[in-house]
């Protein structure tokens, strides 16, 4: 145990990085009654310096038989007892330092310290016994708080996961038990200068020679003036306790009121849900069923397509590379707030076709991740082979399909005068295909290559989709829907995924397009990054974060759409999505904002004014706006979905068995349709047979390419059936684009150009 860290060179000493001391209060200036001294041998040798916590003078310290005692000037500070030859000194040369945690402190005399530790020991002289009290009482107090203060940051490396208001209170208890440490070392100062100033008045007593009497009641009337000094020190101490005492304890009592205040609100708040909860569901029970084709009041759509003129005006901070909105609600005369057409259309798009609402529950069975996942980190993620303990039941055709779940934008989208509005829409339409994702954290199933998927809702909701697995190696899916209610959608999704240890990184690669056949419209963007974390520990969860920059190429309209990643030290809302929609000319005339997991809103802007200037000295654009119209909202998940694979009600009648689909669609993968009964073991038997059958036909064709290349014939290689490549002439990549065909084959059956792949 190490006190003193002495590295002589004559007499100078190097003092040792010890842990800092929090604040020594004023402790020491109410001991001593000293608050300003030269500190000179013939005046007060402490002497509290000015607004700080150091406590220095002068002291005479031995050094040899040959030199004796020499006079130094000492400083106490933060626990550590310094000195130096001269004050000047102070700024480049320390000759020793002690810890006082560790040291013990004595008196031989009436002027004499002694500093003894690790076999040393260190005699100080001060100038007079009042002087040596001062400096005695202010080394006691400053090693009982170096003590205490050590054995706090030793407890505080123990982790700890209290909450925010828990660590204040711990803080403040500990506050509170220093100060009655130091009404200890206070109380223990006066029963010992006490004592003294007892025997001092029984030798007064038993005295006879008056000179000797003017000595002892001189030496009675210095022990009287420490006992006062110490006194007045115990007095000091109690009235910051109480002061302390009294504070926190109005802090509090207010604290316990507002909690009192916010649980009878709470309750009464459960007890008016409870009731609507009871209204609503029997309102629900009694209301007769509505039909698919229910047509919609005019009245209420005037009322969801309500002037935006007459609603509330709301500011909004210009969106810059990173945008914070800042809502500041103006006063007006009319307080008309726009009703979203969200509940109609679900009215609406009640399907024709009763399909199934839950699919068997997902077994537990236990299975070592990082095992499997340790030879992996770096790889691809399609080249990795995984059990099908970490997929769900669908295939990625399938998950790509799920991008339809909020088809309805695009249907209003389509019948929108305003190519802006319109475009607001369809900013929200590419927000919602992230919102099924929020919990589904396990890997769909790679799909084969050939393998094709159709959703066919021509009758319900007028659109028919189809994708097919068009390469294995990069794995990349095209994807066409069409809608007889005025759009089409298609796009050709690469993934690049790779495995850093702790998350599990996803980049979609390629572009989205979709038109309008009224107005011709051709809007194109591309998705944004999704992150898996705590792949190996703790609980998985994910995140989407990036950019997404949406272009309507025949009018040069664009929206800018940023999806904040989450940081858990931002005060942003999680998940958070903000955006701002500009037309051909980069005036700004829509603000979005909202979460990829639950809603969008637009807001219209009405005027602009330039603000203050930002963090990176970026002048900002404060944007008036109305206020904002719900875009879209994310449907509940079913019940009892944590246990369904929290798939949302379109996910759960994806994998439904349908007759008439093609000999390759993913309903008749068998792995796939195994693990969806729960049958995971079989499932994995034949997942691996799947995996090697198709390594085997890629062995084939590469033979058969090699057999070409050394016959100088050219080798066509595989080639998808239902979509072929072609450049697009707005963004100049070549992709598959679908080439028709297939619902032919399936009006008239006729399957016989399919690969058997099963």
């Amino acid at each position: 145990m190490c006190i003193w860290n002495i590295e002589r060179r004559g007499e100078h000493m190097t003092a040792p990085n010890d842990v800092a001391i929090q604040d020594f209060d004023s402790k020491i200036a109410h001991v001593t009654g000293v608050t300003n001294g030269k500190g000179s041998a013939s005046t007060p040798a402490g002497a509290l310096a000015p607004g700080s916590d150091t406590y220095k003078g002068w002291l005479f310290k031995w050094t040899n038989y040959l030199k004796g005692y020499q006079r130094r000037w000492f400083v106490l500070s933060n626990g550590l007892l310094s000195y130096y030859r001269t004050q000047a000194e102070m700024a480049h040369t320390c000759r020793g330092t002690i810890n006082l945690a560790t040291a013990h402190i004595d008196t031989e005399d009436a002027c004499n310290i002694v500093l003894s530790s690790g076999g040393r020991t260190y005699h100080l002289k001060a100038s007079t016994e009042v002087e040596r009290q001062r400096w005695v009482t202010a080394l006691e107090l400053a090693k009982a708080k170096a003590i205490r203060m050590m054995n706090d940051q030793s407890g505080d490396e123990e982790p700890t996961t209290q909450s925010d208001r828990s660590e204040g209170i711990q803080g403040t208890l500990k506050t509170l038990i220093s100060k009655l440490d130091d009404l200890g070392t206070c109380n223990d100062l006066i029963a010992k200068h006490g004592a003294a100033l007892q025997r001092s008045l029984s030798e007064l007593e038993a005295l006879r020679v008056p000179v000797e009497g003017g000595e002892k009641v001189k030496g009675v009337n210095e022990r009287a003036t420490l006992f006062r000094i110490t006194s007045n020190a115990m007095i000091n101490a109690c009235r910051d306790f109480l002061d302390l005492a009294e504070t926190h304890s109005r802090r509090w009592q207010r604290a316990l009121q507002y909690e009192r205040e916010q649980r009878i609100h709470l309750e009464e708040t459960i007890e008016q849900l409870a009731k609507q909860h009871n209204s609503l569901e029997r309102a629900w029970r009694e209301a007769p069923t509505l039909s698919a084709n229910t047509p919609i009041g005019s009245e209420r759509l005037q009322k969801g397509e309500a002037s935006d003129e007459d609603e509330d005006t709301e500011y909004f901070d210009a969106m810059e590379d990173s945008p914070a909105f800042i809502t500041v609600t103006a006063t007006e005369n009319t307080q008309h707030r726009s009703v979203s057409p969200y509940g109609l259309y679900r009215k609406e798009m009640q399907p024709l076709r009763r399909r199934r609402s839950h699919i068997p529950d997902k077994p537990n069975y236990s299975l070592n991740l990082w095992s499997i996942m340790k030879n992996c980190i770096g790889k691809e993620l399609s080249k990795i082979p995984m059990p099908v303990n970490f997929n769900e039941p669908l295939s990625m055709l399938q998950r790509l399909t799920e991008d339809l779940e909020y088809h309805e934008l695009l249907d209003k989208a389509a019948r929108c005068e305003s190519s802006l509005e319109q475009l607001c829409l369809v900013a929200a339409f590419s927000v919602s295909s992230y919102s099924t994702t929020i919990h589904r954290t396990a890997k769909p199933f790679n799909p084969l290559l050939g393998e094709t998927y159709e959703l066919d809702r021509l009758e319900d909701f007028g659109y028919r989709s189809l994708c097919e697995q068009v390469s294995h190696h990069p794995p990349a899916a095209s994807h066409h829907v069409i809608s007889q209610r005025g759009w089409t959608l298609w796009q050709e999704i690469t993934i690049a995924s790779k495995f850093r240890g702790k998350y599990l990184s996803i980049m979609p690669l390629g572009a989205i397009h979709l038109q309008f056949h009224s107005s011709g419209n051709h809007y194109v963007w591309r998705k944004v990054t999704s992150t898996v974390h705590n792949i190996i520990v703790g609980k998985l969860w994910i995140d989407q974060s990036g950019d997404i920059e949406i272009v309507n190429h025949r009018t040069k309209e664009t929206c800018q759409l940023k999806f904040s990643p989450y940081s858990y030290f931002s005060r942003e809302v999680p998940r958070k999505v903000t955006g701002v929609v500009s037309d051909s000319g980069g005036q700004a005339h829509y603000i979005l904002s909202g979460t990829w997991d639950d809603k969008i809103e637009s807001s219209k802007i009405v005027q602009s004014s330039k603000g203050g200037s930002g963090s990176e000295g970026k002048q900002k654009t404060v944007y008036q706006t109305l206020s904002p119209k719900l875009l879209w909202k994310k449907y509940p998940l079913p019940d009892n979905a944590e246990n369904m694979y929290f798939f949302s009600a379109l996910a759960l009648t994806l994998n439904e068995p349908e007759d008439g689909v093609g000999l390759t669609d993913s309903r008749l993968r068998p792995d796939q349709r195994l693990m969806e009964a729960g049958r995971w073991d079989e499932a994995n038997s034949e997942k691996q047979r799947l995996e090697e059958k198709q390594r085997a036909v890629r062995r084939r064709r590469e033979a058969e390419a090699t057999d070409a290349l050394d016959d100088g014939r050219e080798y066509e290689g595989f080639q998808p059936q239902w979509f072929h490549k072609r450049t697009n002439a707005i963004t100049g990549e070549t992709n598959f684009v679908y080439k028709g065909g297939y619902w032919e084959a399936k009006d008239s059956q006729d399957w016989s150009m399919c690969t058997e792949i099963f």
